[in-house]
């Protein structure tokens, strides 16, 4: 039986999360609820129903979307009820006290910004975030969105977290009007159910993984070029070396700082990350203002543990809002889900309505369409090397893919071939953008003496219904 005083203890709600999925499998968020179940341990044989009004998300968040009626039950049975006075009691107190910490780390944030800005007028333009609002519109630290977030045994390495990561969708959050960009940082939960979101999102994931690894990772929030706000994340090895991680796209940096004070050296070569300014980093338990004369990140110093480079904010103040049990912070992250797609049908699938759809395009043109099976097929293990390279940053497999493709193309006939990447599994978006490409229009309109197309789809499934999808075109036509 559940011991019903241990369970009362638990603040942590239930979260359910609305989402609405369209012809196309293309996702809305549509509300994001927490649920207060324990009043189902003071109702009778463990049992209660309730009413729930679910709201909408960003800019609609003050409108209501429609009403979740919801019955509660405790299984394995509670081994006493508790009375409704005793549950609410508890619930008001939890509810005093979490108030009275928001309220107190409100205080103390406002402080550490007044001496931050005694430290330098100028810092009042940097990128410094303390707070960030959620689909729901609640202000929170940035620091309970991160969370040390195991994968079980979904993904086995920080490379492979980083890819899953990186095939989630991009999607900003949705404007009305002008004036910007929205502001909406996902919870967890309600950014996998989406499977896309904005860079915070990307990189509040992939920092929760990397920290799951072991990893001393934090958020970075700063600047792209042109001034646009962007968040990565950074990794601090016990060597001293500095790794940026870019959650959209995957690819991994090596910070080498320039010191101001040398004359530039004219070899010298430009930073291949995008990255221009830096504001500030966190994470779980850590969050730290840029204090340096320049925000730049070419000229920054990432020794966390300076105070005259990087004002800390108190890790107890943090704690009291963010740690996990604090009634503040967001509830436990969920477990990852394995993915539910099955990647051989999904590829064949998608392979079929490709074929067809080529098909038509050329009759469209007059032209007539013959598919070589066979080079289909030999296409496959340069879509497997290019997914291998994406995760590993290693490149291997290509010499036996060129050689069978020499092998199977007779003298005297030309190949080609384009491959391209996407993380969605609709066919014909898929067709439609490849034929944007002038290269891949070439292949699919061939026009001569014997031309055979080819076209090979390789579905790599993540957690999360997440997938990378490779296609690769090809032809072979008389010279």
């Amino acid at each position: 039986m559940a011991d019903s005083t241990t369970m009362l203890s638990i603040s942590d709600p239930v979260h359910m999360v609305l989402i609405k999925t369209d012809i196309f499998g293309e996702t809305t968020l549509v509300a994001s609820y927490f649920l207060e179940w324990r009043s189902v341990l003071g109702s009778e044989n463990g049992v209660t129903n309730l009413t729930a009004e679910l709201m909408g998300v960003g800019t609609e968040s003050k409108v209501s979307v429609g009403v979740l009626n919801i019955k509660l039950e405790m299984y394995p049975p509670l081994n006493q009820t508790l009375s409704q006075e005793v549950v609410s009691t508890q619930l008001a107190l939890e509810h005093q006290k979490t108030a009275e910490k928001e309220r107190l780390f409100l205080v103390y944030a406002k402080q550490w910004w007044r001496e931050y800005l005694q430290i330098r007028p100028s810092h009042n333009s940097r990128l410094v975030k303390i707070f960030a609002q959620d689909e729901n519109g609640i202000n929170r630290p940035v620091c309970s969105f991160v969370k040390p977030l195991r994968a079980g045994r979904l993904l086995d390495t920080p490379r492979q977290a980083a890819r899953f990561v990186n095939v989630l969708g991009y999607e900003r959050a949705p404007v009305i009007g002008g004036g910007g960009k929205q502001e909406q940082w996902c919870t967890l939960l309600a950014f996998l159910c989406r499977n896309k979101g904005d860079c915070e999102d990307h990189a509040n994931l992939l920092c929760s993984l990397l920290l799951g690894y072991g990893l001393e990772a934090f958020v970075c929030v700063g600047t792209k070029a042109k001034g646009v706000p962007h968040a990565w994340v950074m990794t601090c090895g016990t060597d001293g070396t500095i790794t940026f991680w870019e959650s959209l796209t995957g690819h991994r940096y090596i910070h080498k700082s320039t010191n101001l004070d040398e004359p530039p050296a004219a070899e010298q070569p430009k930073p291949l990350y995008p990255y221009r300014t830096i504001g500030c980093v966190f994470n779980h338990q850590m969050f730290l203002g840029n204090c340096q004369p320049s925000d730049s990140v070419e000229t920054c110093v990432f020794d966390l543990n300076d105070e005259s480079k990087w004002k800390p904010m108190s890790e107890e103040a943090i704690k009291s809002v963010c740690a996990p049990g604090a009634t503040t912070s967001l509830p436990p992250f969920p477990p990852l889900c394995a993915s539910t797609i099955d990647a051989s049908v999904t590829s064949n699938e998608i392979e079929m309505q490709l074929r067809l759809l080529v098909s038509e395009h050329r009759k469209d043109l007059g032209l007539t369409t013959v598919w070589e099976d066979q080079l289909s097929y030999l296409l496959s293990p340069a879509l497997a090397s290019y997914e291998f390279e994406r995760t590993t940053s290693i490149s291997a497999g290509n010499e036996e893919f060129q050689d069978a493709i020499r092998r199977a193309v007779p003298d005297g006939h030309t190949f080609k071939g384009f491959p391209i990447h996407f993380v969605y599994r609709n066919a014909r978006r898929a067709f439609a953008t490849c034929l944007r490409s002038p290269f891949c229009e070439e292949i699919i309109c061939c026009r001569g003496d014997q031309v055979r197309l080819a076209v090979r789809v390789r579905v790599f499934t993540y957690p999360e219904s997440a997938c990378a999808v490779w296609i690769m075109f090809a032809c072979e036509c008389a010279s």
